[in-house]
């Protein structure tokens, strides 16, 4: 269950949510959707609720069969999912909870709250951009502008605020203690976007729940160091640790990534790396496959802002 908005087909253009979603689901059946209202499903027919959010989830488990299945709520679907769990429980096999929370009106101050809300309904372009900025302050500058194009891409304004404020009321503080599934908690240290208190008190009230606290501040799984927050996920799920890093590249296809930003050809490729140069052709078509991306400038302009990114979280 995805967060705020989400578009299916926008993401997999992305290249890390695309090589996170990659990571998560690998070995397994991995089954996403855009909710009413966002990305490639039809507009919302009532305003945003709980009970929508509930039945839209209704009837996607019914098109899966009768078998149990694992759910992952993250953000505003996190505690969604712990309120189907707790109706659900024969459905839910194990239950993961990322950058979620009890009360949304913990989220942020009533001040605040109305402030996000006013200025997403009058100003997407700029509330989108505003908001990129809280979601996901451990992203390159150009990853936080595709973020800011996904999130308008994904729903309109007036569904934006809908949804937003849907997550700032809800409340499932009354339904933790009848989650049954084993659950995994994970929330990163100084998420900006959903204080660490709401994760805390998930894992406190959902019976032997376990909380994993993770370092970082990007409230986006996608953002910030994914390989940290995947390792838990997938260990609980009984799965084994991703064939790929979180970025999707295998280690050859970051060294070769990291040779392609240097302006090197397939040929000093092939050189440096001791490896022939149509082997060196090949590992580059792949990261092209893997980032979405159609030329070698676009992989360098890649790998400079993901190390330029990654210098400046370490300065910090």
């Amino acid at each position: 269950m995805s967060g705020w908005l989400s578009h299916l087909e926008t993401g997999w253009s992305i290249p890390e949510e695309r090589a996170f979603q990659l990571a998560l689901g690998e070995g397994c059946r991995s089954v996403r959707y855009d909710r009413a209202g966002c990305g490639l499903s039809d507009p919302l027919p009532d305003p945003p609720s709980i009970d929508g959010e509930l039945r839209q989830l209704d009837a996607l488990a019914g098109l899966l069969g009768p078998e149990p299945f694992d759910l992952f709520g993250s953000s505003l679907g996190a505690p969604v999912a712990v309120a189907w769990a707790a109706e659900h429980p024969e459905r839910v096999r194990r239950l993961v909870l990322s950058g979620g929370w009890v009360r949304g009106g913990d989220l942020a101050p009533p001040d605040v709250r109305e402030h996000l809300l006013g200025l997403v309904g009058a100003h997407w372009g700029l509330g989108a951009d505003v908001l990129t900025d809280v979601f996901a302050p451990d992203a390159s500058a150009a990853l936080r502008a595709r973020v800011g194009r996904y999130q308008r891409d994904s729903s309109d304004a007036d569904t934006a605020v809908g949804l937003l404020a849907l997550g700032y009321r809800l409340d499932v503080s009354d339904v933790l203690g009848r989650v049954r599934a084993p659950t995994l908690v994970v929330h990163r240290e100084h998420d900006r976007a959903a204080p660490l208190s709401g994760g805390v008190a998930l894992a406190a009230g959902i019976l032997d729940a376990e909380l994993v606290v993770l370092p970082g501040r990007s409230h986006l799984p996608f953002v910030g160091d994914t390989a940290a927050l995947l390792a838990p996920i997938r260990r609980f799920l009984g799965l084994r640790a991703p064939v790929r890093d979180a970025l999707g590249l295998t280690s050859r296809q970051r060294e070769v990534a990291a040779l392609v930003g240097a302006g090197c050809t397939n040929r000093e490729i092939g050189l440096r790396l001791g490896i022939a140069e149509r082997s060196a052709e090949g590992h580059v078509e792949r990261i092209r496959d893997r980032l979405g991306f159609r030329t070698r400038s676009e992989i360098a302009a890649w790998y400079a802002a993901e190390t330029d990114s990654t210098a400046s979280g370490q300065v910090g």
